[in-house]
């Protein structure tokens, strides 16, 4: 039976390798829509190859290019936010997946699952933002979250037969970024070409700088908490460096499960399609002994302050993980424009949680409220510099 599919992002890093993915499963999905941001050529390919039945592009000022290229094909053609929201809605597709980065992929997510449809989820800022009002909608519609970060992803594959009460804690592992051995007093003179070349992973160039300064090691933490039912002190962080063990989960008699595999971001996408299947797949396989050597860190919150950040805003609860993301968003995008330097980013973050009024149980409304007002702090922050 073919599966009928929604990706949003399609033209992002997760989206494409969604798409080189379904194009391996022989004929498994049905592409119904897709979405970018603002990458008119490669949408414009896409919709030509896969026919969806609509597409979105977010900035509108490419709608008469886009029309131009698709008057000749029966799609429909969406634009801005409001498109986005208008597919992210709909319940004619039997998975969504949400490979948009940063909190704006908040709301689609919450649509999605409201309207009954499962989510793929890429997306970490959903969970980090709003996780405990996701988890109540999913325990109302019967929606499913299924992870699509390599490391929830691999706590996912650990836990299939697993009984919650039988955990100890789950350990997330991290490559360390480009800066793991890198001295810390030379932090302020990192450039942006540094902080984007990351040793083992290639991701999009705010990803990529999330892992420069570990805050995706943070937010994992938070996504994970909501995924999986944890409580904080079952969370931990190792690093890593070679990226083949993608997370871990320890049980009560203390011994470890481990989910192994290539650093290719297509074999958790691929699982998050074809669950409960491990389908057969065409790229390279895991050659332990031509690695020769795996080895591991403790984190270093000296050096990746943005770490103990985001432990601290799950402590604290309510709307602190929103504005923490919020502001490591704002903060990434001032640093890969050139306005603020690397340690800039952290500092910028901690202002932003602690200037903020908590929020205790955050509403959408409030969520979208506190996005804007994060987003005005930063950037007061930032022309500051």
């Amino acid at each position: 039976m073919t599966k009928k599919i929604s990706i949003l992002g399609s033209t992002g890093s997760i989206g494409v390798n969604t798409l080189n993915v379904i194009d391996t499963l022989q004929d498994q999905f049905d592409i119904v829509y897709l979405s970018t941001f603002q990458n008119k050529e490669l949408i414009i390919e896409q919709a030509k190859k896969y026919q969806p039945k609509s597409v979105v592009i977010v900035d509108d000022s490419h709608a008469e290019d886009i029309q131009n290229a698709l008057e000749k094909e029966n799609i429909e053609i969406l634009f801005g936010r409001d498109g986005l929201l208008e597919i992210s809605k709909r319940d004619d597709v039997d998975l969504v997946m949400n490979g948009l980065v940063g909190s704006a992929g908040m709301e689609p997510t919450i649509n999605s699952l409201k309207a009954g449809v499962d989510v793929a989820l890429s997306n970490k800022e959903s969970m980090v933002m709003a996780g405990d009002l996701i988890n109540n909608i999913i325990l109302e519609s019967g929606a499913k979250i299924y992870p699509v970060d390599s490391e929830h992803s691999a706590i996912w594959q650990c836990l299939v037969g697993e009984n919650i009460k039988d955990i100890k804690r789950i350990i997330l592992t991290g490559s360390g970024g480009p800066f793991r051995t890198r001295d810390i007093n030379t932090f302020s003179e990192i450039s942006l070409k540094e902080a984007l070349n990351h040793p083992n992973w290639s991701m999009g160039n705010k990803i990529t700088i999330d892992s420069a300064t570990m805050m995706n090691k943070g937010l994992e933490v938070i996504e994970a908490r909501w995924l999986f039912n944890l409580e904080i002190d079952q969370i931990d962080i190792l690093i890593h460096p070679q990226s083949i063990i993608h997370s871990m989960v320890e049980f009560n008699d203390r011994s470890i499960k481990a989910q192994l595999g290539i650093p290719d971001m297509k074999i958790p996408i691929q699982y998050a399609l074809t669950y409960p299947s491990h389908s057969l797949a065409e790229w390279d396989e895991l050659d332990l002994a031509k690695i020769g050597k795996l080895t591991f860190e403790e984190k270093d919150i000296e050096k990746f302050p943005c770490i103990e950040l985001a432990y601290e805003s799950l402590r604290i609860g309510g709307s602190a993980p929103a504005v923490l993301n919020v502001a490591n968003d704002n903060a990434v995008y001032s640093f890969l424009n050139k306005r603020i330097k690397f340690t800039d980013i952290p500092n910028i973050i901690e202002k932003a949680c602690n200037a903020h009024d908590l929020v205790l149980q955050p509403s959408l409304e409030e969520l979208l409220e506190l996005e804007l007002w994060t987003y005005e702090f930063v950037m007061k922050e930032v022309n500051k510099k």
